[in-house]
C-alpha cells in the first residue's frame, strides 16, 4: 500500500507517467556503539535518492536498529532502536522557481518539519544522543515523529514559508494516535543566520493517560562562520490537556584548519516536564563534549562525554558516562 500510494503520489507531482529514471544514487550506513551506561547498540541505514524524472526529485531510506536497552536514548539521535525493518522516509518532490520564488511540492512519507529537524542535523554528527526534548521518553517533539501527507515551501530570497498537513506515522516509541497533524515552519536567513519559528497541532501520543490534541511551538537558529557552527533549538507545548514540555538546547561544532579530520562538538541542555496535580520536579539538564573523527575506509568515530543533573535522567543512568560510535558509509561509485 505504501508502494502505490507513492507512485499515485509522484504520478500526481507530474501529471505524466514515469517513463524514463534518470540519476539515482544508493547510499548505506551502518553504525554500532557501546556506553558506560551499560547499553550497546547496532544500526543500518539503507537510502535512495535522485531524480524519477526532469524536475521530479525521490527520497526513499529504510532503516534497522537494536539497542541492548530499549529505555535508553543512546544512539538514538535519529533512528528508532527496536529491531525492527522500518521505512523512514519515501517521498517524491517537485520544484518550481517562478521568478525569483521558490515553490516546492512534497508528497508521501517525509520527517515533521518543526525546527531543526533533519536527520543529517542529528545522526551520528558528533553527538549519539538526541537533545532531550527530541527523545521518544519525554513527550514533547520527538526526532522520531513521520507524517504521511504533503509539504508545501513558498519563499522569496532570504524567507521560506513550510506548510505540513498529514497524519502521523510515526516510528520507534512515541507513537501519536490517528488524526490530522498541521505544521507550520518560517525560516529566514540573513549573512551567517539562519533562524526560524515553528507550530505544530497534533494527536496526543498514544501512551498518553488522556486523549486530547497536543501544541508545541518553537523557535531555532543557527550560525556559521570560518569552520566554526553554533545552534540551538527552544520548545514548549502541552502533549497533552494538563502538561507542559519545556526544553532547548545549544550546540557547538568547531573544524578549524589544522584539525585535520577532527571535529569537536559541545552541548548544553535543559528540559522540563510539569503535569497538572504532580509537584513540580527539578529541570533535568546535560552537559556534552566529544569529537567526531573521520577515518580511512569511509569510517567515523564519535566520543562523547556526558554529564548529568535533575530529575528527567532518573532513569538508572549514570551521573556521568563515555559513549562511543563508529559508523561506516558507503556510496558506489557509477
Amino acid at each position: 500500500m505504501k508502494t502505490i500510494a507513492l507512485a499515485a503520489c509522484v504520478v500526481c507531482l507530474t501529471g505524466t507517467p514515469i517513463a524514463h529514471a534518470q540519476s539515482m544514487t544508493t547510499e548505506a550506513v551502518v553504525s554500532a556503539g557501546a556506553s558506560t551506561d551499560e547499553v550497546s547498540a547496532i544500526g543500518a541505514q539503507l537510502r535512495a535518492f535522485g531524480d524519477v524524472m526532469s524536475g521530479v526529485r525521490f527520497f526513499g531510506e529504510a532503516a534497522w536498529a537494536k539497542s541492548s536497552n530499549d529505555d535508553n536514548d543512546f544512539m538514538g539521535s535519529a533512528y528508532p532502536y527496536n529491531g525492527r525493518v522500518q521505512i523512514i522516509e519515501a517521498y517524491a518532490e517537485r520544484t518550481f522557481r517562478p521568478g525569483e520564488a521558490l515553490v516546492s511540492i512534497r508528497g508521501g512519507r517525509f520527517r515533521t518539519p518543526f525546527g531543526i529537524y533533519s536527520a543529517s542535523d542529528h545522526a551520528y554528527s558528533g553527538f549519539l544522543r538526541p537533545p532531550f526534548f527530541r527523545y521518544d521518553e519525554h513527550e514533547a517533539v520527538s526526532n522520531n515523529f513521520l507524517e504521511h501527507g504533503a509539504d508545501l515551501v513558498v519563499g522569496v530570497p532570504r524567507l521560506t514559508l513550510e506548510t505540513a498537513l498529514g497524519a502521523p506515522a510515526d516510528v520507534g516509541t512515541a507513537v501519536r494516535r490517528s488524526g490530522l497533524d498541521a505544521v507550520f515552519r518560517l525560516q529566514g536567513y540573513y549573512g551567517p543566520f539562519i533562524a526560524g519559528v515553528s507550530h505544530m497541532r497534533t494527536s496526543s501520543l498514544k501512551s498518553a493517560e488522556v486523549e486530547g490534541r497536543a501544541d508545541f511551538s518553537g523557535l531555532d537558529l543557527r550560525w556559521s562562520h570560518n569552520g566554526i557552527q553554533a545552534r540551538g533549538e527552544w520548545m514548549t507545548g502541552h502533549p497533552f490537556a494538563g502538561a507542559t514540555t519545556h526544553g532547548w538546547y545549544a550546540d557547538t561544532f568547531v573544524h578549524l584548519v589544522g584539525m585535520g579530520p577532527v571535529t569537536a562538538v559541545a552541548r548544553v541542555e535543559q528540559f522540563e516536564r510539569e503535569e497538572a496535580g504532580e509537584s513540580e520536579e527539578e529541570p533535568a539538564r546535560r552537559q556534552v563534549i566529544g569529537v567526531r573523527i573521520r577515518l580511512p575506509r569511509a569510517l567515523t568515530l564519535n566520543v562523547d562525554v556526558v554529564h548529568r543533573m535533575g530529575s528527567v535522567e532518573a532513569e538508572e543512568s549514570r551521573p556521568t558516562t563515555l559513549d562511543v560510535g563508529l559508523t561506516w558509509s558507503v556510496r558506489p561509485h557509477k
